[in-house]
Formats: structure tokens, C-alpha cells, sequence
């Protein structure tokens, strides 16, 4: 990874975030600085579009591939969201949403869909759909 989340909360020096931020840099590390909040920056952000293209597919919006497809090509992503859960793991992301939503329940955005399951662990048509992606 070329990326290191240096979290701060609200006991952490400047010292210790200025030097958290140098030795990444050291590393060739690209360093970015946030509060403590459940997935820091790049999870927080990826989590609950996993969970939404999750929520498309039993809408029946698109198919797994399409869904896919389309994160790949239209923003630029090296893989889609349905493709990256499953590598991820779906019980590792159904667990963070789980965790989070806990956490908190006032964000619709980190609510898994009643349905994640089912979808997700729907493996044959899920398998078949994903082999044409990979």
C-alpha cells in the first residue's frame, strides 16, 4: 500500500502525529492525517459503497457484472465493488457494517441491507456472474 492513515484522537500529541507523518514518509509512504472514527478515511468511504452496490444488485438494478463493470470503467477503479467484497471477504464486510452500525445507528450509509446475506452467499449465480469478470 502506498497509503498510511495516521489517526490522531484526542489524546495524541502534535509531536507524536509529526512524527507519525514523517516516518511514513520515510517509508515512501503518501501520508494523510484524520481523527479516530470507525474505517479512518479510506474504509469509511469504501465500506458502505460495497454495501450500496450490494443493495443495487437486489434491486435488481444491474447484474453483478455490469455493477462491476461499471466502477471499473466509469470512475476509473481497478476493480468493481461487488468483485472487491468478495475478494475483501462478504462476511469480513458484513461484519464491519455490523460493527459500525453499532457504533452508529444514525448513519444510513453504514446500514447493511436486510437482505446481504442472501444476496452475498447466493454463491452459484454469484460465482458464475463473477468468473466472466475475472
Amino acid at each position: 500500500m502506498k497509503l498510511l492513515e495516521v489517526v490522531k484522537t484526542s489524546d495524541t500529541s502534535p509531536q507524536t502525529i509529526s512524527t507519525l507523518l514523517t516516518f511514513g514518509r520515510e517509508l515512501g509512504k503518501t501520508t494523510v492525517e484524520c481523527s479516530d472514527t470507525p474505517g479512518f478515511i479510506v474504509n469509511r468511504l469504501l465500506v458502505p459503497s460495497l454495501a450500496e452496490a450490494v443493495r443495487m444488485l437486489e434491486r435488481g438494478v444491474a447484474t453483478v457484472e455490469d455493477i462491476d463493470t461499471a466502477m471499473r470503467l466509469g470512475a476509473g477503479h481497478p476493480m468493481g465493488p461487488l468483485q472487491l467484497a468478495d475478494y475483501v471477504g462478504l462476511d469480513t464486510v458484513l461484519f464491519i457494517l455490523q460493527g459500525w452500525h453499532e457504533k452508529i445507528p444514525e448513519c444510513g450509509a453504514l446500514q447493511c441491507s436486510r437482505n446481504f446475506k442472501k444476496t452475498c452467499f447466493r454463491r452459484e449465480t454469484w460465482k458464475q456472474n463473477r468468473r466472466r469478470i475475472l
